[in-house]
C-alpha cells in the first residue's frame, strides 16, 4: 500500500478553501492536514513513499461526471469512445469517475442491457464508473427491473419524451415509472423535449428542400423543451418522485425548474458546456457541413435570445444543480457525414469528457463562478446528487483519493492536435484557451496523469454500485 502526501496546495472544496496537506494511505485519504504538520516531531513528508507538491495549485477532488454515452448505438452507428478510450480522455482531464447510460430499447429486456453494459466496462476502464438505466418500453418487467437494479447500485432511470420508435416513453409509461420511482427512492430522469411537435417540424423542413446541419436547431426549438419539462414536472408533482432534467439549454426549461422548486418539489436540473459557450448561430451555423461538428439534442440555442447567459446564471443561483457532458462522441468521417443532404440523420452528439473541468475553471477565470461552485458543480453535487457522496466528490478523511491538483497559473489550448485524446477525428472545441492546468490526477491513490502525460492502465476502473440520491429534501 502507497502512502502519499500531497503538500503545499489550497484544498478547494464545495463550502470554502483553505492551505492543506492531504495524506493519502493506499486507496482512501487519511488525513487533510494543517500544512507542515509533523508526527512525533517528524515531518510527514519523510514517512511517506511519496510527496506530490501542490504549491500555489488547488486541490480538488476528481471530477465526476455523471451523463455520458460510451459505446452507445444510436441512428446506425456507435459512439466512437470506448469505454477504454472515453475514460482515458476522461482522465487526462481530471475526471475520475463517469455514470454511463445502459441502453434499451423497445423489446430488449432490461436486465440483459445491464448485463451488456457491465461486459463493454469490465476491464477496459481507466477510471471508476457507474450506471444509469435508460427505460424505452416501460412494461410490468421493465417496473420490476427497477427493484432488481437498485440492488445492484443502479439507483437512476432515464426515460425521454423524443424519439419515436427508439426511446420515446408516452405519458402513461412515464406515470408507470415514476411511481415505482416515487416507491422505491430512484431518481428519475428525463430527455425533455415534445418529440411529437419536433418530427412533423423536421418533416416541414426537410420538405422545403432544408437540409443543412443548422435546421436541427430550428427544428427543436425552445418552447419544445420547455413545454415537455413542465410536464416531466407535472407527472413528478403527481407522482412524488424525484426528478432530474437532463441537458437543459433552454431558458425557459430553466424557469419551469426554478419555479418547480420554489414550491418545494424535488426537481433538479444539469446543463453542459456546450450549452454556456456554443450557439446555433456560430456553431451550427457554420458553412456547408461544418455544423454538423456541433449536432446534439437538446440543441444549441440562439446566443441572441440569452440562452447561454442565464445558464451561467443559473448555475450561480442553484436553479440548475450541475454540469455533465452528455459525452456521446461520433467522428465527421462516416458518422456524422451519413447526415450529409439530410440533417435529421446526423448522429447527435459531442466530445467533452476530457474537457470539462478545463471548461468549467473558465468559468472561475471569467467571473462566472467561484472555484468553490467550481468544485461544487463538477465534483461534490453530482456526486451527492446520484448516491456516491463520501466516497466520491470531497477530500476527507474515508473517501476515495480521487485527487486532481490543478494549477491556476498554467495553460491549456484545446484541439484534436493539442490536448484531444478522445476517439474523435475533430474537435467541438478546437481553438479554445483556458487559463489553468490539470498538473496530476489521481484515482484511488494512484497516480494516473502527471507531467509525463497519462501513466495510468486499462482496468484501473471499478465499478461503483450507487446509493439513493443524497441530494433531496
Amino acid at each position: 500500500m502507497t502512502t502519499t502526501l500531497i503538500r503545499g496546495g489550497t484544498v478547494v472544496s464545495a463550502t470554502g478553501s483553505a492551505p492543506a496537506d492531504v495524506l493519502v494511505d493506499g486507496e482512501t485519504i487519511a488525513a487533510v492536514l494543517q500544512p507542515g504538520s509533523t508526527l512525533l516531531g517528524t515531518d510527514i513528508a519523510a514517512l511517506v513513499d511519496q510527496v506530490i507538491d501542490a504549491t500555489g495549485k488547488y486541490v480538488i477532488p476528481g471530477g465526476v461526471d455523471a451523463h455520458t454515452h460510451m459505446e452507445m448505438p444510436f441512428g446506425g452507428t456507435f459512439a466512437s469512445d470506448t469505454f477504454e478510450t472515453g475514460t482515458r480522455a476522461a482522465a487526462w482531464g481530471g475526471t475520475t469517475t463517469i455514470v454511463d447510460f445502459v441502453v434499451q430499447y423497445p423489446e430488449q429486456r432490461v436486465l440483459d442491457q445491464y448485463q451488456a453494459w457491465h461486459a463493454k466496462a469490465a476491464g477496459n476502464c481507466a477510471i471508476d464508473y457507474g450506471f444509469h438505466q435508460i427505460l424505452s418500453d416501460v412494461q410490468d418487467e421493465s417496473l420490476k427491473a427497477m427493484d432488481e437494479l437498485i440492488a445492484e447500485g443502479v439507483t437512476s432511470f432515464k426515460l425521454f419524451m423524443a424519439y419515436k420508435g427508439v426511446f420515446l416513453s408516452d405519458d402513461g409509461q412515464i406515470l408507470r415509472a415514476f411511481q415505482k420511482g416515487a416507491d422505491n427512492g430512484a431518481m428519475m430522469m428525463m430527455h425533455a423535449e415534445n418529440g411529437a411537435m419536433i418530427d412533423v417540424l423536421v418533416q416541414q423542413a426537410l420538405q422545403a428542400g432544408n437540409t443543412s446541419p443548422y435546421y436541427h436547431g430550428l427544428t427543436r426549438p425552445w418552447q419544445a423543451e420547455a413545454e415537455a419539462t413542465h410536464r416531466a414536472i407535472m407527472i413528478a408533482d403527481l407522482t412524488g418522485a424525484p426528478l432530474y432534467v437532463v441537458h437543459v439549454s433552454a431558458k425557459q426549461a430553466v424557469e419551469h425548474i426554478a419555479t418547480a422548486r420554489d414550491r418545494g418539489l424535488n426537481v433538479f436540473g444539469e446543463t453542459c458546456p456546450q450549452y454556456l459557450y456554443l450557439s446555433l448561430e456560430e456553431q451550427l451555423g457554420a458553412p456547408g457541413f461544418e455544423g454538423a461538428k456541433w449536432v446534439c439534442s437538446t440543441p444549441l440555442r440562439s446566443r441572441a435570445e440569452g440562452h447561454q447567459a442565464h445558464m451561467w446564471q443559473s448555475l450561480r443561483t442553484n436553479d440548475i444543480q450541475m454540469v455533465s457532458t452528455d459525452h456521446c462522441p461520433f467522428c465527421m468521417k462516416d458518422q456524422k457525414e451519413m447526415g450529409v443532404g439530410d440533417f435529421s440523420k446526423i448522429p447527435n452528439g459531442i466530445g467533452s469528457v476530457e474537457h470539462r473541468m478545463d471548461l468549467m475553471y473558465q468559468g472561475v477565470v471569467s467571473g462566472q463562478i467561484t472555484k468553490e461552485r467550481w468544485v461544487e458543480i463538477t465534483s461534490t453535487t453530482p456526486a451527492r446528487m446520484f448516491g456516491l457522496y463520501g466516497r466520491k466528490g470531497v477530500i476527507q478523511p474515508g473517501a476515495d483519493a480521487d485527487i486532481v491538483v490543478y494549477d491556476p497559473q498554467g495553460h491549456t489550448s484545446l484541439g484534436l492536435h493539442k490536448t484531444h485524446h478522445m476517439n474523435m477525428d475533430y474537435s467541438a472545441w478546437e481553438g479554445f484557451e483556458i487559463d489553468g492546468h490539470v498538473d496530476v490526477v489521481m484515482s484511488r491513490g494512484s497516480v494516473i496523469v502527471d507531467s509525463s502525460g497519462y501513466i495510468g492502465q486499462k482496468g484501473h476502473g471499478r465499478y461503483v454500485p450507487r446509493g439513493l440520491s443524497q441530494y433531496l429534501v
